[in-house]
This record gives structure tokens, C-alpha cells and sequence, in this order.
């Protein structure tokens, strides 16, 4: 190749093993130096400056309105047991936790009834104990939440009769009793096993 003042040349790697020279080697190079630098902005310009640390997600949940309800056991078993005698007895015995649940967040002076009704006694066969015979006593009621709690103690259940009622509700509550329930067994009644239904409700 012919030869550039000063005698010196470049190799430009864009062209092999030709050779420019030395001032115009230097400039092409500067302007790829340039481009490099302002490729390598461009893309920093791109990045986010900082990531975040911490982030807030919003999230939901619902309360719907509770209800008034009424738990009761399902078998009392035996209340207990005595010999027939001409003038009669009283079988007495507990009939199994009642439990009154108001989830209502009632306004304050709500109230509630508790109530219950029994069928006879019933023997296998022959004549059955009337549940007129049949008394209620509520007894010890533990209470949650503001109310006040009174225990009625029917004397006979022949009917739907009031058995723990609640006044001056505020807010939620609940009841929970163990009734003694009280049969006057009648002289001369057949020997046998007696059974009934006592069936509460709240209302």
C-alpha cells in the first residue's frame, strides 16, 4: 500500500490486514468508543433505577348476620327408677346441657324464650303417665354476654311452656343449662320402661 506522512499506518480489523492512516485510525475509533458509550446509556436508561422493597395487596372478607339457635342432647337415657307403690312416686334426673346461642348482635333490651313441651310417658303396653305429670326445672343457667336470664320451671309440660327466658339483650349472648326433669309416677302403673319426647324451641 503506499505510504501516509510520518511513515505510520494502522491496521483497521473492519478491513483485514489493510492498514489506514494513523489519524483516521484514531478518529474511527473515537466514533466507535462514542456509539459503545451511548449504546451502554441508552440501555441504562431502559432499567428501573431501584427495586422496591416492600409492596401493599389489598384483600377482603365478609361477616354475614348470625342467628338465633337452640341446642339440645339427643338421648337423656334414664331420669331413673322406683318401685311401683300404692300411692306413687316421683322419678326425678337430669335431662342433658341445653344451650341457647343468640348471634343476632341484638339491639340493646332484645330478649329471648326458651320453651319445651313433653309427650306422656309411654309403656310397651298399658297406660301411659300424662304430662301434666311431667315438671321442668332448669336449675344453674352459665351465662355469656350482657342479659338477664330467668329460669320459668314449668310445672307441667303438657304445653309449649316458657323454661329460661332472656331480657335486656345487648349485643351477642348465650345460655346453657342442665334441666331436672321431674315425673309424678301415679300408684298401681304397670311395671316397664316409660319413654317420652321433650322437645324444646327458641324463639
Amino acid at each position: 500500500m503506499g505510504s501516509v506522512e510520518g511513515g505510520h499506518t494502522s491496521a483497521d480489523p473492519r478491513r483485514g490486514n489493510a492498514t489506514l492512516p494513523k489519524d483516521e485510525y484514531a478518529m474511527r475509533t473515537r466514533h466507535l468508543l462514542l456509539a459503545s458509550a451511548a449504546g451502554m446509556l441508552a440501555l441504562g436508561a431502559a432499567l428501573p433505577a431501584s427495586a422496591e422493597t416492600s409492596g401493599d395487596t389489598a384483600a377482603t372478607l365478609e361477616v354475614t348476620g348470625g342467628s338465633l339457635g337452640i341446642t339440645v342432647p339427643v338421648d337423656a337415657g334414664s331420669l331413673g327408677t322406683r318401685a311401683n307403690t300404692v300411692l306413687g312416686g316421683t322419678i326425678s334426673g337430669p335431662l342433658g346441657e341445653v344451650q341457647v346461642s343468640d348471634a343476632r348482635s341484638a339491639a340493646a333490651g332484645s330478649g329471648w324464650v326458651a320453651s319445651a313441651i313433653s309427650s306422656a310417658f309411654t309403656p310397651p303396653s298399658g297406660p301411659a303417665i300424662a304430662a301434666s305429670a311431667v315438671s321442668y326445672v332448669a336449675g344453674t343457667i352459665a351465662k355469656v354476654g350482657t342479659a338477664t336470664y330467668t329460669a320459668n320451671n314449668p310445672a307441667a309440660l303438657t304445653a309449649v311452656s316458657p323454661v329460661v327466658t332472656a331480657t335486656g339483650i345487648t349485643g351477642d349472648n348465650s345460655a346453657t343449662w342442665n334441666p331436672t326433669i321431674s315425673v309424678a309416677v301415679p300408684g298401681g302403673m304397670a311395671a316397664g320402661v316409660y319413654s317420652a319426647t321433650v322437645t324444646h324451641s327458641v324463639v
